[in-house]
């Protein structure tokens, strides 16, 4: 089978499954991706780089360009398909992240293809991640026919896709129907053996003073893990509670993983940093010797931080759920989550974790100090975490299985 996969930033969210299939002496496995400066061949797959020939026009109509923007790219990834055809190439089957829109013209150039997206996200203006958090509401009512048309990618890949797969049921649940029952759960998958508890784990750390510092089980270690720091994924909520947590557990160590940019939602007001603006509010309430922001780090380092962590916090506006949850139960943390829609198939209350209302510092704290004080309970829950993504989530034994079993639903 010839199967082209398209994700601007391949391999993104099919690391897994387009190496998996190139193994197969019997697939031609290729990918178009945006990125510059990759190689020719990717564990079996030939990559395929290409580039935007312009940029988004200047003072386009507001609610209209972010759909510009994934028509610009779209056209790019149009043009390459056209070079690929003449090539010879002809794919039985097209796998694509269709978010950035460069799956929109495909079927054009391949009319008799099949293809399958990936569904990650369906935007409403209501009961998801819009106007959900008080403090961030968008008063502008224009906001909502912006976020409608934001959807016209969605809608016209539904009119060309055959099928579609989404990594959770909540996600799968955004989309409309009739689209939503040509979707497929599978999730990613996340490798249980790699990511298992480690008793014996250590971790160095260099500490504002200029010295180093290295955790052990040994330590009470708390962590809270984002790609960028902002409040779509929390912080603002975490770092309000830390005063009390501080206060509580003097000998907490508080890791903190994510940059300082932007991944979803608005960018911070006045050319600030949301990671500065909620730490001021609260910094002459801490002991900063304690708080170690790490920014972005290897996943080689990732690992055996989540391996020291006594108590994970993970917070999240209905969204997308992040991988690093699953990692996190992976390794037999004990978490403590926000009761919000996108964790409720991870996080059973009491059983995989403690789920605590999102704005509820409060709680969030009360639920962090309990736990430490609970060596028995955050044992009992965090064998209950990593036996749950064992046995749902594995990769090598659920979720590529699961996944390759999709893909070959697509031969005649």
């Amino acid at each position: 089978m010839r199967i082209l996969f398209v994700h601007q930033n391949f391999p993104g969210q099919f690391k897994h499954l387009a190496p998996a299939l190139a193994e197969n002496s019997a697939n031609e496995v290729v990918a178009f991706t945006m990125q510059s400066g990759m190689p020719e061949m990717w564990q079996g797959v030939r990559l395929i780089s290409y580039q935007a020939a312009r940029g988004t026009t200047p003072n386009v109509h507001p609610w209209v360009s972010d759909f510009e923007t994934k028509v610009i790219r779209g056209e790019a990834a149009f043009h390459a398909a056209l070079a690929l055809r003449e090539s010879g190439f002809i794919p039985d089957l097209i796998i694509a992240h269709s978010g950035w829109g460069e799956s929109l013209f495909l079927k054009d150039i391949w009319p008799h293809t099949k293809m399958a997206i990936y569904c990650e996200f369906f935007y409403h203006t209501h009961g998801t991640d819009v106007n959900f958090d008080p403090e961030f509401m968008n008063a502008d009512p224009t906001n909502d026919c912006r976020l409608r048309l934001k959807n016209t990618n969605n809608l016209l890949h539904f009119d060309i896709a055959d099928a579609g797969i989404s990594p959770t049921y909540w996600q799968a649940s955004t989309f409309p129907e009739p689209f939503r029952s040509h979707i497929t759960v599978i999730h990613d998958g996340i490798d249980t053996k790699a990511l298992a508890p480690n008793p014996n784990v250590s971790l160095s750390l260099n500490t504002s003073t200029g010295g180093t510092i290295t955790l052990t089980r040994n330590d009470e270690v708390i962590t809270f893990v984002n790609r960028n720091l902002e409040p779509y994924r929390g912080y603002h909520s975490f770092m309000r509670a830390l005063p009390n947590i501080m206060r509580q557990r003097p000998n907490a160590r508080i890791l903190i993983v994510g940059a300082d940019g932007v991944s979803y939602g608005s960018k911070a007001p006045d050319g600030k940093k949301w990671k500065d603006i909620f730490l001021s509010e609260v910094a002459d309430q801490l002991d900063m010797s304690r708080i170690h922001f790490l920014g972005h780090i290897d996943y080689a380092h990732f690992i055996p931080l989540l391996q020291l962590s006594r108590v994970h916090v993970y917070l999240t506006y209905p969204f997308v759920l992040s991988w690093s949850l699953l990692e996190a139960m992976s390794v037999g943390c004990c978490i403590v989550a926000s009761d919000t829609q996108p964790l409720h198939e991870a996080i059973h209350h009491n059983e995989t974790g403690r789920l605590v209302d999102f704005f509820d510092i409060d709680a969030l704290a009360h639920n962090v100090c309990e736990l430490l004080d609970a060596p028995d309970e955050r044992a009992r829950l965090g064998k209950n975490a990593r036996e749950f993504a064992q046995n749902n989530y594995d990769l090598n034994t659920i979720c590529l299985p699961r996944q390759l079993a999709w893909v070959n639903s697509f031969i005649d």
